[in-house]
């Protein structure tokens, strides 16, 4: 059975780190470019990281020099390492993941989207 799970998330004070991780299972992760999203409430899906089957990295400007994509593909998993976490960071994050060797960031996402493989999410929340 293909599966995501994202782990890691959690309430933790403004200016605190967390550290998630997006582990796959019945598959092998090391094929497939993966991605962080996220949804706060009442607003839209927004995508936060991605990084492709080689390693090419992308990050979302609210997030840019705080978050840190990196993936173990020994582990299967991909992690996002979030510091200096904000109180608009809070949401619901979630990880895709896609089989492909396109390297072009905008054509990945969209690839998820369409027919990704989804985790069910972790909650993060930032506050004092």
């Amino acid at each position: 059975q293909v599966r995501l799970v994202e782990s890691g998330g959690g309430l933790v004070q403004p200016g605190g780190s967390l550290r998630l991780s997006c582990a796959a299972s019945g598959f092998t992760l090391a094929k497939d470019a993966v991605g962080w999203f996220r949804q706060a409430p009442g607003k839209e899906r927004e995508k936060v990281s991605c990084i492709t089957r080689d390693g090419i990295t992308y990050y979302a400007d609210s997030v840019k020099g705080r978050f840190t994509i990196s993936r173990d593909n020994a582990k299967n998993t991909v992690y996002l390492q979030m510091n200096s976490l904000k109180p608009e960071d809070t949401a619901i994050y979630s990880c895709a993941a896609v089989d492909t060797d396109v390297q072009a960031i905008s054509r990945i996402l969209k690839m998820m989207v369409d027919f990704g493989s989804w985790g069910q999410g972790t909650q993060v929340t930032v506050s004092s």
